[in-house]
């Protein structure tokens, strides 16, 4: 039988032991083999290291200093070893069949780079009543342009280059959108397998101020734009050109 390809599977962590097993759990489940599977602790003052710990050899736990969930995400990219690069956030969880459907998207579309699914989210159900009226959960599925969502090819992943670490949040957002410049060939699926976790402590909860962060890596995409020639100078006639 011929060797399935390698997947590796990174987990960044930060102060996340109340979800982390979940997390992890949700990956051994997966119907698809084989995976490896990373954690890059991100300096977390909790128990995450344990936990991640009790997972023995079936997890490769590293720490390093808080630096932030791109410059952990690339500390994973740097340990793994998988032709596939799939990312999951410490407090998501996956639907066993995730990596089998997303790999059976690449072998129907041979030219595709990366492979999204749709998301659910729900709310997490350790919350008292006060604070899950605060979180407001859509009903339904929606596209999953983000980190847990996403499987890359290797090869392609390092077209783009590694996330950038200057941003409070978006890192993701900035390097999807250079992927989209460089011309990668993304395909989303119908399936809902990833479950986003809603909680008091949502990194773009914490982090409001950095919402700026998206305005600023728009304009650097349209800058860099201008500079290959690819649009005018003006944005507001590019915008209303239906272009993204």
């Amino acid at each position: 039988m011929k060797q399935m390809p390698l997947v590796s599977v990174i987990i960044p962590v930060y102060n996340c032991e109340l979800y982390l097993a979940e997390a992890l759990e949700s990956v051994l489940a997966q119907t698809y083999r084989p995976i490896e599977i990373i954690v890059v602790d991100d300096g977390s003052t909790d128990g995450s290291a344990r936990v991640a710990h009790d997972f023995n050899s079936t997890v490769r736990y590293f720490r390093q200093t808080n630096s932030g969930a791109g410059a952990a995400r690339n500390c994973g990219v740097d340990l793994s070893k998988g032709d596939f690069l799939a990312f999951l956030d410490a407090d998501d969880i996956w639907s066993p069949e995730k990596l089998s459907l997303q790999m059976a998207a690449f072998g129907d579309n041979p030219g595709a780079d990366i492979v999204f699914s749709h998301v659910q989210q729900f709310i997490s159900p350790e919350l008292d009543e006060d604070t899950k009226s605060r979180l407001h959960c859509p009903d339904g599925e929606w596209p999953g342009y983000y980190p847990s969502s996403i499987l890359v090819k290797r090869e392609s992943f390092f077209r783009v280059g590694q996330f950038e670490t200057n941003w409070g949040v978006g890192e993701f957002i900035n390097w999807y959108i250079k992927a989209k410049e460089i011309g990668l060939v993304s395909v989303l699926i119908p399936q809902g397998v990833v479950k986003r976790r809603l909680h008091a402590n949502n990194t773009t909860g914490r982090e409001r101020e950095s919402r700026t962060d998206y305005v600023k890596i728009l304009k650097a995409s349209l800058d860099r734009r201008r500079a290959l020639g690819k649009i005018g100078g003006d944005p507001q006639k590019y915008n209303r050109g239906g272009r993204t």
